[in-house]
Order: C-alpha cells, then sequence, then structure tokens
C-alpha cells in the first residue's frame, strides 16, 4: 500500500488505517478472537496505523490492541488517546496537565508498548486551556514515552494555540462525503499549521459503504441517535448513497472504496481510519487506497452526489456527549 505522512516529522504510515473503537463499543456484541484475527487481516493487507483510545471500552480496546499486534514486528504505528474517561462514574473528560503522564503510563501499560507512535488528545477539556494540556503531552515527547502529538476535534484556533506549544502531527476529526462541515475551517487552518488530516468515520458510520438496513441502523447507538440516520434524513441520503453505489459500479468498486478514494483524492496529507469488525470489509477498504480517480470522475461525483444533498445535523448530536470516536 502507498505510504503518506503525518505532519513533517517522518511519522510515516499506510495511505489507509485502521480505526479500532468498533472491536470494543458502539456497534454491537464483538468477539474478541475474531477482533484479533481482523487486525491480522489488516496487517496482511498493509495497514500500518492502526488507532485506539484509552476510553474504548474503558481500556479493552488497548489491551484486545496489544494482544494482535504482539508479533507484528516493527513497521505498524500504535496512535492512541486520552481525555475522555470512561469508567463506574460514567464518561467524562480530563485533560488536567497533572493527570497527563498518569493516563500515558497506563495506556503504554495496556498496550504493552515502551512508546506510543502518536498521542492524541482525545477532546479538548474546557476546564483546562490547550495550550497547557499539549505543554504535558511534550514532556512525554521529551520523556521517550511519546513520538508524535495529535489533537482530535480541535477548533482552528485551538490548531493554533496547540502547534505553537509542539509541533501536532495530526488533527482527528469526522469527514466524509456524508460530513464536509471541516473542508471549511479545520482543513484549511490544520494544512497552514502543516498538519495532517485523520479523518474518522470516513464511511459515514457505515451508510457510504451502502449495505445498511433498517436493523444494522437500530442496532448501533451512534447510529440509532444520529439524526442523519432517522426518518426523513435517512432516506434522502440513502437515494445519494444509491447514485454513489452506481458510479462506483461503473468506476469497479464498490460505493464504500469510492467514498475512500474521494478522500484519498483530497491531498496527500490526508489518511482515513475506516473501522470494521469484518475481515472482508478490512481488505475492501484497504484496497481502495490503490484507486485512481480521474479529474473527471471526481467532478461527477460532486456532481451526483453532491455535498448539499445530504440531510442531517451531526452537531446536533456530537454535541450531547463525548463518546463520539
Amino acid at each position: 500500500m502507498q505510504q503518506r505522512e503525518l505532519g513533517g516529522n517522518g511519522l510515516g504510515v499506510s495511505a489507509v488505517g485502521l480505526g479500532c473503537m468498533g472491536f470494543s463499543q458502539g456497534y454491537g456484541a464483538t468477539d474478541d478472537d475474531e477482533s484479533v484475527a481482523a487486525i491480522h487481516t489488516a496487517i496482511d493487507s498493509g495497514i500500518t496505523l492502526f488507532d485506539t483510545a484509552q476510553s474504548y471500552g474503558a481500556g479493552h480496546n488497548e489491551r484486545l490492541l496489544a494482544r494482535a499486534l504482539r508479533d507484528a514486528g516493527d513497521s505498524v504505528r500504535v496512535a492512541t488517546k486520552f481525555g475522555i474517561v470512561r469508567g463506574e462514574n460514567g464518561v467524562y473528560l480530563d485533560a488536567k496537565p497533572e493527570r497527563v503522564r498518569e493516563y500515558c503510563d497506563a495506556s503504554l501499560a495496556r498496550l504493552d508498548r515502551e512508546v506510543i507512535d502518536l498521542y492524541y488528545l482525545h477532546r479538548i477539556d474546557p476546564e483546562v486551556p490547550v495550550a497547557e494540556t499539549i505543554g504535558a503531552m511534550a514532556e512525554l515527547v521529551a520523556a521517550g514515552k511519546v513520538r508524535h502529538l495529535g489533537i482530535s476535534e480541535a477548533t482552528p484556533e485551538q490548531l493554533a494555540q496547540a502547534a505553537a506549544v509542539h509541533p501536532i502531527a495530526a488533527v482527528q476529526f469526522e469527514w466524509s462525503m456524508l460530513w464536509r462541515e471541516p473542508e471549511s475551517d479545520v482543513v484549511p487552518a490544520a494544512r497552514e499549521l502543516g498538519i495532517a488530516l485523520v479523518p474518522y468515520s470516513p464511511l459515514g458510520r457505515g451508510l457510504l459503504t451502502a449495505t445498511l438496513d433498517t436493523t444494522t441502523v437500530t442496532a448501533s447507538d451512534f447510529r440509532r441517535n444520529d439524526p442523519r440516520f432517522s426518518g426523513d434524513n435517512l432516506a434522502s441520503n440513502m437515494a445519494q448513497v444509491g447514485a454513489l453505489r452506481d458510479l462506483a459500479a461503473r468506476l469497479g468498486l464498490t460505493a464504500g472504496q469510492l467514498a475512500l478514494a474521494w478522500l484519498l483524492a483530497q491531498g496527500p496529507d490526508v489518511v482515513p481510519i475506516p473501522g470494521s469488525r469484518r475481515a472482508q470489509r478490512i481488505v475492501e477498504n484497504a484496497a481502495a487506497a490503490a484507486a485512481d480517480l480521474t479529474a473527471d470522475d471526481l467532478a461527477e461525483l460532486e456532481k451526483i452526489v453532491p455535498a448539499d444533498g445530504w440531510a442531517g445535523d451531526r452537531q446536533s448530536f456530537a454535541a450531547h456527549g463525548t463518546s463520539r470516536s
């Protein structure tokens, strides 16, 4: 698989990564043995970037990834995140500088690794200036516990504040054909600062695969409570997906592959991290990196699946909780 660089400091990764949250939460029951097998399939497919977080399954996801990557060698890159705490008292934000090293050490122990390749601030704690949290994260780099820093769901102003303290390799945020709001603010701001773009949910929480039905929508807390997956919004979005699927078929791709290829075509600094528990889907997603869309293909895609054709406001859901990826 082609390689891309996150930031300007030599963090090379596969063009398509693997978001691991679904192995522990969000999309129904899981089986650890099947999850490990799926991660091994990802490695065999050329994927080297594996994205997890301390909050996913309250630590379960990091332990699962440690098991799956035990014999993977030095080519894999692990990204994890802190700032969302999931415990007996529910889910809350905590990015206090004095707690950063403690959270990092706990993640290192669960991951069974000596160093974290990319350490993200998962969500910005409204009680703590972002510069103070990034300052504490920079100390982890100096201590050799972390190689590169990242930030998730930041505003342009917060990106600038973070980058003023320490180089930021990547910003993670929801971006897909289904959700294009970041193109007006976060994307240009990150590029001006030399920060790579790591879209999560690049397949629109599965909608852009053209495989969802009512049962699979209602089985997921994330989808069931998201306005884009209900009522007239869902019906409108499914019509858009139908057009995406038809064009993909003409190009010899699946709908999901075309959606990922579209993201990859937005620039060499884009590394999407689609998640899936199914080995077959992981292979399919990895193959999207080889799709070569022409300017005509992209223009036709914009015409038949327009940005303003999607219905539902992701923000109205995201604002109500910290459990999003």
